[in-house]
């Protein structure tokens, strides 16, 4: 019985191939095989990041192990558990835990502490408040930047179904608006749309010169679907314009966006020139990086290589108008083996998301960190 050494065997393949005239390379020529670009040492670079809830550590250690840098934090269980002056050390606490973990804690995700009686007008707003304001001075001195809300009175983020069979048997979510109707008024009953404005109006007043002051950006996120009124309740955050106003409403360099990409191209909104426009007036402070198909009154997420839009496109634009905040993907089907107990956010969909969106940027030379 003949054998072949592992010499042979690569000698035999450079044979082969030239003859079939393909030819060898020289060791002139694998020395200079393209390595990757060392990063510009102008530019940070977009941060890779993830959104965690408390005690996930499973979740924390394989984000880690994919590249994931920034952590993005709902740290409202947490603040809700102790008084107003024990902020800055619970706080403190869970950015030593990510720093552990490899990760910066570069954000906070959803209202920090509770504030739906602050959206829906009710009494005790002004303690929610008072809540509020403290919970930004504890993230400033703690040094965390951002902080990403949103103004979804009554109901938070909202899919008529989390179940749809997508490629592969994946589960993928689905609003439907005619489903919605069906399900009827919240609890709340009808909320007119001038309220939720006013309700903002209030808040933003309050709380923008406490985050000016303190240094922390407030990205307010769209509404998810942005649609109006959803079971009964009047939804403001529709459209490009009614961001123009809110950034209008309180003048100031903290009063800035959650590009959610999905939303705003429901909304029929460019996403592509409305990135431009809000990069170069420095109002984009974190990306929700995910598409959709269909349209507001009726959409599917959607897997992040087989999305509608061009998101490689995207990344490239954000790369050019400057954008190096915190970014990450959202809403990924869940993949099997994997709970839906928490639809879109499960982990092996983002492991393809940022295998994604990695392999882009390497592929167009745009740093990341």
């Amino acid at each position: 019985m003949s054998t072949m050494s592992r010499r042979n065997c690569i000698q035999g393949t450079i044979a082969a191939l030239a003859a079939g005239g393909v030819p060898a390379a020289s060791a002139a020529d694998r020395s200079h095989t393209p390595m990757r670009k060392p990063l510009d040492p102008h530019r940070r670079g977009i941060q890779l990041a993830e959104l965690f809830t408390l005690e996930e550590d499973h979740k924390i250690r394989l984000a880690s192990q994919i590249g994931i840098t920034h952590a993005i934090v709902g740290v409202s269980p947490a603040l809700s558990r102790v008084p107003s002056g024990r902020y800055v050390e619970t706080l403190q606490k869970i950015k030593e835990d990510f720093q552990a973990a490899s990760m910066i804690f570069a954000g906070v995700e959803s209202h920090p502490v509770p504030a739906e009686k602050i959206k829906l007008g009710l009494p005790g707003r002004d303690e929610e408040i008072e809540n509020y304001m403290a919970a930004i001075r504890a993230l400033a001195q703690v040094g965390v930047p951002m902080l990403c809300y949103n103004w979804m009175a009554g109901l938070g983020w909202y899919r008529t179904r989390t179940d749809v069979p997508s490629r592969g048997g994946a589960l993928i979510s689905e609003f439907d608006n005619e489903a919605a109707k069906r399900q009827g008024l919240t609890e709340w009953g009808e909320v007119g749309t001038e309220k939720i404005w006013a309700n903002l109006e209030y808040f933003l007043k309050a709380v923008i010169p406490v985050a000016e002051k303190a240094g922390v950006k407030m990205a307010l996120h769209p509404d998810d679907p942005p649609i109006s009124p959803l079971r009964g309740i009047g939804r403001i955050l529709t459209s490009a314009a009614n961001f123009r106003r809110i950034l209008n409403m309180v003048p100031s360099p903290v009063n800035g966006i959650t590009f959610c990409q999905a939303n705003f191209r429901l909304m029929g909104e460019d996403i592509a020139e409305l990135a431009r426009e809000w990069c170069a007036q420095k109002k984009i402070f974190f990306v929700h990086y995910r598409d959709v198909e269909g349209t507001r009154e009726h959409f599917r997420e959607t897997f992040h290589d087989n999305s509608p839009v061009d998101l490689a496109q995207m990344l490239r634009i954000y790369h050019e108008c400057g954008f190096e905040g915190p970014m990450r993907p959202d809403h990924a089907p869940t993949l099997d083996g994997e709970s839906n107990d928490r639809p879109g956010y499960a982990m092996g969909g983002k492991v393809l998301a940022i295998g994604y969106m990695k392999g882009a940027m390497d592929a167009l030379g745009i740093p990341y960190a």
